[in-house]
């Protein structure tokens, strides 16, 4: 048996019977009811129980009464029901008030009714109110089980699991954080006394009572459900449906919670870098947190990204845009190596990726373009405009200028590649005041071998020229951008160097080539499809 005081009280015959005093007990468990026939039954107490009497054993000791009431409460009884008219008339006022004073339910049975005709009441309420229980239990369970068969992401799963289990939920990640609040309470209040026992149990916290649990997996404790019940007590049959809930979390949690998790604190991440380039959080604060987090993100070589898209100048579509490209990085196949943190900010999208010099040079521009190369044309064509690789966390806000540099200058120089980097343009800041004229003229004296052929064949050994000094006199990285055999890209760049009077192994010639084409982009003379980082749109 488990109900109120209150609600034994609801069931007739009981409804005939009168709280005299201890009213604020009512809320008490009733786990069982016994009738008292022996002086010392008070050692025989269970937590829980009720107990019925004519007050025979004590009619001629009124006194020892509220002692009596003292002993029940102590052995964590449920109330005392008197039924008046043969032994007593009425209740000793000490009687009344000890009860009063312990907030122990003091009740007086109805008199035409028999102890076996409410206990009987009792016993059947309580059979309905189970096997209701138990029907509601079974179809939520059937309800689980059919949500279980289904996909969807990770807070459909949480907020179908609220609705069929009829409370709020709130679940909580391995380290803390709080992934999901389907409560009215703030955060912190979910997770006071961090960290807990990998243990199911019920607790009482600033957000109410709740029944939690762990989430495991090969047991490891990987988060916690909490589930916040309404009434005063929890039943075992509804623990177990509890456990099954959590159980449909946790097994789902294998497959999506963790990235749901990962990205929760990725995008508070985010919101830090913000802070610190925008609002002034001091890198202090921001690597606390990040070492709080276990994220080791600026501990190893990074490279900052800015990513803008042209288009609308209504602030709100532009930011739609901008959260949809954040979403197309985060998903993207090609940059999850690369571990990526990502910022909506004013002047665009700051993502910042880890780029271990392992990885290869360039790998991360290539992963870039080939996400932006999906970008639906009609939305305006995105730019990621990159640092140069950082060693130290300290070096994140000179990142973050180099990318805002690197923007800068593509726009100021029509740069319309698809990938930038500060790197490739750095020489064209230091050229920004150079007279146009001067340009052309430095141009056609570096150039001018070629003016004499015909211009498809012009475009076709300036196209080869520009992508073997940007992938650094490598003939392999060239022949492979420009699809060509290796011997091919050999022979045209030996017919260049005897066209344009140069030496490809001298870096004064390198150079002076490098400004040329440099100078083209900057006339809109160059093929822009390589320009900046080489990659093809």
């Amino acid at each position: 048996m488990h109900m109120t005081v209150e609600q034994a009280l609801s069931v007739y015959p009981l409804t005939e019977a009168r709280l005299v005093a201890g009213a604020a007990g009512k809320n008490r468990i009733v786990k069982s009811v016994n009738i008292m026939d022996a002086p010392d039954i008070t050692d025989w107490i269970k937590e829980g129980e009720m107990i019925f009497t004519t007050a025979y054993l004590f009619r001629d000791r009124p006194d020892e009464a509220a002692e009596l009431l003292r002993q029940l409460d102590r052995r964590g009884s449920a109330g005392l029901g008197i039924k008046l008219g043969r032994f007593w008339d009425a209740f000793p006022e000490e009687m009344i008030a000890t009860a009063d004073d312990l907030g122990f339910p003091l009740i007086e049975l109805p008199y035409p009714f028999t102890f076996s005709d409410q206990m009987n009441a009792l016993f059947r309420e309580e059979l309905r109110r189970s096997t209701i229980e138990l029907q509601t239990v079974l179809d939520k369970q059937v309800r689980l089980m059919r949500f279980a068969l289904q996909s969807g992401h990770i807070r459909q799963l949480f907020e179908s699991v609220m609705e069929v289990i009829g409370c709020p939920i709130a679940v909580i990640g391995s380290r803390g954080q709080v992934v999901f609040n389907g409560t009215n309470r703030a955060d912190s209040e979910l997770v006071e006394l961090w960290p807990w026992k990998p243990v199911a149990r019920r607790v009482r916290t600033a957000a109410g009572q709740a029944f939690r649990v762990p989430l495991m997996k090969q047991s490891q404790c990987t988060g916690f459900a909490l589930f916040f019940y309404p009434g005063p007590m929890l039943s075992p049959i509804e623990e177990n449906l509890y456990l099954q809930a959590a159980e449909l979390i946790g097994f789902h949690k294998d497959f999506k919670i963790e990235d749901f998790v990962e990205w929760t604190v990725r995008r508070d991440v985010g919101l830090l870098v913000k802070r610190h380039l925008k609002h002034g959080l001091s890198l202090e604060k921001l690597m606390e947190n990040l070492d709080r987090w276990e994220i080791d993100l600026l501990g190893r070589p990074y490279r900052c990204v800015l990513t803008d898209i042209p288009g609308p100048a209504i602030a709100s579509m532009r930011a739609e845009r901008l959260q949809q490209l954040k979403r197309e990085m985060q998903h993207h196949a090609g940059l999850e190596p690369y571990d990526g943190v990502h910022v909506v900010l004013e002047e665009g999208l700051l993502s910042v990726f880890r780029d271990n010099p392992e990885n290869g040079d360039g790998r991360l521009e290539t992963a870039l373009a080939d996400c932006l190369a999906g970008w639906p044309t009609s939305q305006g064509k995105p730019r990621a405009c990159c640092s140069t690789r950082k060693q130290h966390a300290a070096e994140l806000r000179a990142a973050f200028e180099e990318c805002l540099e690197a923007q800068r200058t593509a726009d100021t120089w029509e740069i319309a590649a698809p990938v930038v980097c500060y790197e490739t343009i750095d020489l064209a800041v230091l050229f920004e005041q150079v007279d146009a004229n001067r340009m052309r003229a430095f141009c056609s004296r570096m150039l001018g071998g070629l003016k004499s052929k015909d211009a498809e064949y012009t475009a076709e050994m300036l196209r080869t020229l520009e992508t073997y000094l940007e992938c650094d006199g490598q003939l392999g990285e060239t022949a492979k951008r420009l699809y060509i055999h290796r011997n091919t890209a050999a022979y045209r760049i030996e017919k260049l160097s005897e066209m344009l009077d140069v030496d490809f192994k001298k870096t004064d010639d390198l150079l002076r080539l490098k400004l040329a084409f440099l100078f083209r982009r900057r006339l809109g003379l160059g093929d822009r499809r390589t320009a900046g980082t080489g990659a093809q749109r």
